[in-house]
């Protein structure tokens, strides 16, 4: 992390690349040297003194970009616009469905970022500046961020897509009782996913509808075709979640039949084995005048009659087609 809060600053040289700007750049520069992007930590104490003392920003804007919570939006405001997106969480030991916001603040001469977390798809931009295939002006700088955000989920949701797959697949082999938390747990990552998909879809199809004088039509096209494709995604994402409740409804109905098969046999075993209970337990009294007391062969005659008592037992079973 940047201890100073400036994660990164650069001013656009309209050919794709960019200079990289510190603090005392960033005071001297002036729209007249074009384009300047300003990339904030928000958890730094000299990130928010600039933006609240030398930013030039209204507090309710400064307020907005430093809040703890947000979710995704699109503001017009004064002469510049607000975006809030979200990301996914690519930092390590972290959940990608802990989606990592990130705050724009867009004029015609000057985009400020603030992030609280590390964000890839920032990182992207910064590597295509440095290689001379960045953006080269306000629109295009929006358009390929956004951009980046939308094409780094894609490999989540396949890889939600995938499991659920795998999971089908037990359950339709064999099933399992730990795949029902699997399942719980898809289903939450989902549910995180979702969340932010809709509300990221409308803010940029919200911007492609403001008026500026810093998006041209194929930036509004560009932007357009990532609304559509968060759109796909959230549409990816429903049919996950339906997939995953099925499967989850399939999974608690095979465990519900072995339960019951189970069940069953040892009902069964137990109705085959109650009235041999009885019997043994009779002859088993210690009192005078139980038949067979004082025959030699008492015990075989016992015995065969339990053999017959079984034997008669199964003919009613399957007489009744209770197995």
């Amino acid at each position: 992390m940047n201890e100073s809060g400036l994660v990164a600053s650069f001013r656009l040289d309209g050919e794709g690349g960019g200079l990289a700007m510190d603090w005392a750049g960033i005071e001297r520069w002036t729209p007249a040297d074009g384009v300047l992007w300003v990339h904030l930590n928000r958890a730094s104490d000299d990130a928010q003194q600039w933006l609240h003392e030398r930013s030039g920003l209204s507090e309710v804007v400064v307020e907005a970009l430093l809040a703890e919570n947000t979710r995704p939006r699109c503001v017009q405001m004064d002469d510049g616009v607000m975006l809030f997106l979200r990301g996914i969480n690519h930092n390590p030991g972290a959940d990608p469905e802990d989606m990592v916001s990130i705050r724009m603040w867009i004029q015609r001469e000057r985009v400020i970022t603030v992030r609280m977390r590390r964000l890839m798809s920032v990182d992207d931009l910064r590597q295509a500046l440095d290689e001379r295939s960045g953006p080269q002006t306000v629109g295009e700088l929006v358009a390929q961020l956004s951009g980046n955000l939308v094409a780094r989920m894609a490999a989540v949701i396949v890889n939600i897509d995938d499991e659920i797959d795998g999971m089908q697949e037990l359950v339709l082999d064999a099933g399992d009782a730990q795949l029902r938390n699997d399942l719980r747990d898809v289903r939450r990552r989902i549910i995180a996913l979702r969340r932010y998909l809709a509300p990221q879809r409308d803010a940029l199809n919200r911007l492609t509808q403001i008026k500026t004088n810093w998006l041209d039509e194929l930036d509004v096209m560009h932007l357009r075709e990532e609304a559509d494709r968060v759109t796909r995604y959230a549409e990816d994402l429903d049919a996950a979640r339906e997939r995953a409740a099925v499967t989850q409804e399939e999974l608690g109905n095979r465990l519900s039949d072995q339960l019951n098969r189970r069940m069953y046999v040892l009902s069964v075993v137990a109705a085959v084995f109650l009235p041999l209970g009885f019997l043994t337990g009779l002859f088993g009294i210690n009192v005078g005048g139980i038949p067979l007391s004082d025959n030699p062969i008492g015990f075989g005659i016992i015995v065969g009659v339990l053999i017959l008592v079984t034997l008669l037992q199964v003919v009613i079973f399957r007489w009744r087609k209770w197995f």
